[in-house]
């Protein structure tokens, strides 16, 4: 059981794939829009439960609690070596090796 008054983080489905717009890639208009937030227990909870939670600005919000305490985690995703081929071939164009 988690507290009231708990730091978590919940799930909402924003809109269901029948209410994406049709102008998005196929593959994308097969999944719902969800969103995360993160926020204060309002009331006792497990996890997976529908829960409302009061966000650092003061907003009310109802979700499926996902996480309790959740870590900040920061990344600019996993290597691309696309990326890196692409550097190469900018940087040799403005006559530069940024390599050396």
């Amino acid at each position: 059981m988690i507290e009231k008054g708990t730091y978590v983080r919940i799930r909402r489905t924003v809109l269901t794939p029948e209410q994406r717009s049709p102008n998005l890639p196929e593959d994308t208009k097969k999944v719902p829009l969800k969103m995360w937030i993160k926020g204060y227990l309002q009331e006792e909870a497990d996890l997976f439960d529908i829960v409302t939670i009061k966000t650092t600005t003061g907003r009310l919000e109802t979700g499926r609690l996902k996480e309790a305490n959740p870590p900040y985690k920061h990344s600019y995703g996993d290597f691309v070596k696309e990326v890196m081929t692409l550097r190469e071939i900018i940087n040799h164009d403005m006559d530069g090796d940024f390599n050396e």
